[in-house]
């Protein structure tokens, strides 16, 4: 682990005083979900009529930014996002944040091969531990790198987060410049509606292919939260976790001893993730547990390591695909929704792995004006960006059937694609298919 040297010994200071380091034109980094800074962030954006053109980098918001409620007119603060909330998402749509597309699992070389040094990292941490570090709790992902990177380190500390056992999971106190106390806020969590009937039908098709010794990674959503919750009631074993988000899902499996990962060839006996958001039950489950291991990104997420654990299951959600088995995920035309997030690594090494499997898993339809639509097509949304190609996509689920496309022609991956399609638009995407050439007249399969 690269280790950065303070150029004093760290000090606490006020969020007032933090904040008065900012000068335009400065890179700051907020960091990722749990870590982002609240008390320095509202006392920054109290300075907006004194900057111009400060640039934050961050990731999953999970509350407003104050450097972010702003007007579109408004030149102090932009964002930028590696994956957007649905908080992050709303900014964008009032022009306050930007996305920097990426696969997650390489954000950290990316801080330490191609970006410009960030002039200040400002991270919400758990207060100092006997060892002298802070941890960064449940949100691992790639904040060493920013640390490594940052030409000034200031920790927000908080008694509220949880503390997370975890690989390279802090920062020394030598390494900090300044340290500011938090507010008594607890951890932000990410609610987790209730599934529908579409997430249990789907879900169903996903649990009925998963066997005792699996190694899962489950993706954010109903669906993936449903095939948990079906795997807790069912009688596998011995389930692992390989995971890049640690979620509600995955918490419940533990405490009902479905998850041993005593199968594992990594981490074996541990549940291995990067980053947590849920309830506050998900914190108190990981908080000091050593039965959970919080990683770097670049070790969840890279496929090379992903495939060293045997029948890895890769669960994943996705919004539109088309007959010939592309997958689009984060994005409704140009409106950017999301991100590429670990989807296609987890693909790829799910796929990769000694008798594994990955799961690309939607609704057949959705309601957009009143009318329904399908999410299956001949042609993506115009705009529409393609997280995961064709040549990746292995299991594609909805509520109408499971489809492997590996192996398969064109021409099978539309037949294949339209079968589970709803029923009232086969017809029309077999046509379509037709007079484009997907599928050749005269053939049969």
């Amino acid at each position: 682990m690269s280790r950065r040297v303070a150029s004093v010994p760290a000090h606490r200071i006020s969020g007032e005083q933090a904040a008065c380091f900012v000068r335009s034109g400065m890179w700051l980094d907020y960091g990722v979900g749990l870590a982002q800074p609240d008390v320095f962030d509202k006392a920054l954006g109290a300075r907006r009529d004194e900057l111009h053109n400060v640039k934050i980098r961050s990731c999953l918001s999970m509350r407003p930014r104050a450097v972010a409620e702003c007007d579109s007119e408004c030149d102090s603060f932009f964002l930028f996002s590696w994956h957007f909330s649905g908080y992050d998402r709303k900014r964008h749509d009032a022009g306050r944040c930007n996305y920097m597309p990426v696969n997650l699992g390489e954000v950290p070389d990316y801080y330490r091969r191609f970006l410009a040094p960030v002039d200040i990292a400002i991270l919400k941490t758990c207060p100092m531990d006997e060892k002298g570090y802070f941890n960064f709790s449940a949100s691992n992902i790639w904040h060493r790198a920013v640390v490594e990177s940052a030409r000034m380190v200031i920790v927000e500390v908080s008694l509220h987060l949880p503390y997370a056992y975890g690989d390279q999971n802090g920062v020394h106190v030598t390494e900090v410049d300044y340290i500011v106390d938090g507010d008594d806020q607890p951890a932000p969590e990410l609610p987790n509606p209730q599934p529908t009937e579409v997430d249990r039908a789907v879900a169903r098709r996903i649990a009925a292919e998963i066997e005792d010794g699996a190694c899962l990674q489950i993706g954010i959503g109903g669906m993936p939260n449903a095939v948990c919750g079906l795997l807790l009631e069912s009688g596998v074993r011995d389930l692992g976790v390989h995971t890049e988000m640690l979620t509600d899902g995955i918490a419940d499996m533990y405490r009902g001893g479905r998850i041993t990962g005593s199968r594992k060839i990594l981490d074996a006996g541990r549940i291995a993730y990067t980053f947590a958001l849920g309830s506050s039950d998900l914190y108190a489950t990981l908080n000091r547990n050593e039965d959970f291991c919080c990683h770097p990104v670049e070790y969840t997420n890279t496929p090379n390591i992903i495939m060293q654990n045997h029948r890895v299951v890769s669960i994943n959600n996705t919004t539109q695909i088309d007959l010939q088995g592309q997958a689009a995920s984060e994005s409704d035309g140009h409106r950017h929704i999301s991100g590429t997030g670990g989807q296609l690594q987890f693909v790829r090494g799910g796929y990769a792995s000694k008798g594994g499997k990955s799961f690309i898993c939607l609704a057949s339809t959705y309601e957009k004006l009143g009318e329904r639509r399908s999410r299956i097509v001949l042609n993506m949304t115009p705009g529409n960006i393609v997280t995961t190609p064709r040549s990746d996509i292995m299991y594609v689920v909805t509520e109408y059937g499971m489809v492997n496309l590996k192996g398969k022609s064109v021409a099978e991956r539309a037949l294949a694609v339209i079968s589970i399609a709803h029923p009232d638009f086969r017809e029309q995407l077999e046509r379509e298919a037709y007079e484009h050439r997907l599928i050749p007249r005269g053939v049969s399969f």
